[in-house]
């Protein structure tokens, strides 16, 4: 259980679903592991979960000044960054007819702004050989209702993460996404549905899905372990689906 052993490894959202799950994962595999998250009540339970080795750090990823603090935070304590994983993200669901610009501005500032400011932000400690990894969607593949601005921002990740791909190259950086599909993750229970759409709901999800099930947030890391570790050195400007086939089906 070796595959990071040494690495500096920081993951943003990471103190819920996907990335709580990569935290320990990456963790396990011998990383050196900074989390963020800037709901207080997940900091605390983060804090309490994870191994006592883990830095969780309080930051909105829509906060370019709170990145700055972040980057600013692993450098002093570790010096370099070997595995981002931007995974920090949020998912409104509403009629086009329903977007107004906050609902806009609010998605967009942490799904794509945010992603992509962290990224240039974290461009010095990155060294050669580093793995950067973005978490993308299913989304950004087939059309879902009452998802366009959800669906608008983790398109764009995907794009940038060809052009980053390319572009860092030449540094010896790989950068790749991984697109989940249907998860079990806390951000079903952030929708504000009561339990018995949010049963009903699931159970159409499971439908979509050619394994008839959801996700699980350790499936998820299991992915972004691969991405992050030797085993992917070949492997960049590539999105992985996570999603049971939902995108085929």
């Amino acid at each position: 259980m070796t595959r990071l052993q040494g690495k500096i490894a920081l993951i943003t959202g990471g103190t819920t679903g996907i990335g709580l799950a990569a935290a320990r994962s990456f963790h396990a595999e011998g990383a050196r592991v900074f989390v963020t998250g800037r709901n207080p009540e997940t900091l605390a339970a983060a804090r309490e979960a994870l191994p006592k080795d883990i830095t969780v750090l309080q930051a909105d990823s829509a906060s370019l000044a709170d990145l700055d603090q972040v980057v600013a935070r692993v450098k002093a304590e570790a010096g370099r960054i070997d595995v981002l994983f931007v995974n920090a993200g949020i998912g409104k669901f509403v009629p086009i007819e329903a977007v107004d610009e906050a609902h806009w501005d609010g998605i967009m500032d942490v799904n794509l702004k945010g992603a992509f400011f962290l990224a240039q932000k974290a461009l010095p400690l990155l060294p050669r050989g580093a793995s950067v990894i973005f978490t993308t969607s299913v989304v950004d593949r087939k059309g879902f209702p009452n998802a366009a601005v959800y669906s608008t921002s983790k398109a764009g990740l995907a794009g940038l993460v060809r052009v980053l791909a390319t572009e860092l190259a030449p540094r010896g950086i790989r950068v790749n996404s991984l697109a989940p599909g249907p998860i079990a993750t806390p951000i079903h229970a952030k929708l504000g549905l009561p339990p018995e759409a949010m049963a009903g709901m699931e159970e159409r999800l499971k439908e979509m899905v050619p394994l008839k099930r959801l996700g699980l947030d350790t499936e998820v890391a299991k992915a972004a372990l691969f991405l992050a570790s030797d085993d992917a050195s070949y492997i960049t400007g590539e999105e992985l689906l996570v999603d049971g086939g939902a995108a085929i089906a």
